[in-house]
């Protein structure tokens, strides 16, 4: 999508943050789309957070599709902090309809507050009223604390920790359509960019080796920058969720090691297998490891799955090139060719800014 993600306008805007009149918009929005999809018989969103709420042409917010699963089995981990993650997920393992509601509710307090806030403690300042504390301060007092109360409560019910206590996907529809204040802005107003009209013609410059490799879908290319890359992109990136040196995490790097030496040999389906161990265990996140298991995918005529772990190392690392260069190998691979051109567009404009200086996460 043309004009980012929700992740990027709350967390790393430049100009200016949201208004208060498009963060409800952004959260109706999404639960209309949830409540579609629960309708048509899929009920099961993975992982929902701001990086999978993007924005089109015209500023309007969009649920990405890469979230929706068939069944509770389809995911089999949650990739983000276990701190947000749904607390009957961690007892069983299973995605439900009222898992999704709980995600919701965490997106809910990322417009709110415009920051990433743990429920648990987030749901001690709600009961504490501290409601204006929670409230992103960048919004200067320019919401309404009527509105805000409706929304804050609205989280809290999404935040409860039995499920069947959560409300429905038609519910956070009812009671987030009254709030909208501002029907008639266009929602590119609202976020403060410009309406694009049309895409204007990539301008010429200099190609990077991977920049080159991923224009030309050279996957040998692309293979050979990731070998040469290693790891050194992960620095900052990696979180332990506990310091004590287990078995269970030098099992855990022993298969991300296993998965190298099949990536370096290019058995890509070992690579895949030794990989996925390492992603599962969930107690340590790695940019790069979703990019090469991205290429492993690839290789394997794969691009749906190369295309969400692709997804997946933006989450990770927000302003990394080499996950918007995958996406773009990824998209072209799916005969999405605008989406792809777009892709690469942006990763090319990433690694330019890093070069001249921009830092990592």
């Amino acid at each position: 999508m043309p004009n980012e993600t929700l992740a990027k306008h709350l967390f790393h805007w430049e100009n200016q943050t949201p208004e208060w009149a498009m963060r409800l918009r952004v959260a109706l929005y999404m639960a209309e789309a949830l409540d579609y999809c629960s309708n048509e018989g899929r009920p099961l969103y993975h992982d929902l957070n701001a990086y999978r709420v993007l924005f089109d042409e015209n500023g309007d917010p969009r649920l990405s599709c890469f979230g929706l699963m068939k069944n509770s089995r389809d995911g089999k981990s949650y990739s983000t902090n276990l701190a947000y993650t749904p607390p009957e997920y961690l007892r069983n393992g299973r995605v439900t309809p009222e898992s999704v509601a709980f995600s919701f509710g965490t997106v809910l307090l990322d417009l709110l507050s415009g920051k990433h806030i743990p429920p648990s403690h987030a749901l001690d300042m709600i009961r504490g009223k501290n409601i204006l504390l929670l409230t992103d301060s960048h919004l200067e007092g320019n919401f309404s604390t009527e509105e805000a109360t409706v929304v804050f409560g609205l989280a809290s019910q999404c935040l409860q920790y039995e499920p069947r206590e959560r409300p429905k996907t038609k519910d956070l529809v009812s009671t987030l359509s009254p709030l909208q204040n501002k029907p008639d802005v266009p929602s590119h107003m609202m976020l403060g960019i410009s309406k694009q009209e049309e895409t204007p013609p990539t301008p010429q410059r200099p190609l990077s080796p991977m920049d080159d490799a991923c224009s030309r879908m050279d996957l040998t290319a692309i293979h050979q920058i990731l070998v040469m890359t290693h790891y050194k992109d992960d620095v900052g990136t990696n979180e332990l969720s506990f310091q004590e040196w287990t078995q269970q995490m030098r099992d855990m790097l022993d298969a991300r090691k296993r998965g190298d030496l099949a990536f370096r040999d290019k058995d890509f389906k070992t690579a895949i297998d030794c990989y996925s161990q390492f992603i599962d265990v969930g107690t340590m996140i790695s940019p790069t490891v979703h990019a090469r298991r991205s290429l492993c995918y690839l290789m394997c005529d794969q691009p749906d799955a190369a295309l969400r772990d692709a997804m997946q190392a933006q989450c990770v690392y927000p302003d990394w090139s080499t996950a918007f260069y995958m996406q773009a190998v990824a998209l072209a691979k799916l005969d999405m060719h605008k989406d792809a051109a777009d892709m690469l567009n942006e990763a090319t404009l990433l690694e330019e800014k890093k070069q001249r200086g921009g830092k990592g996460p």
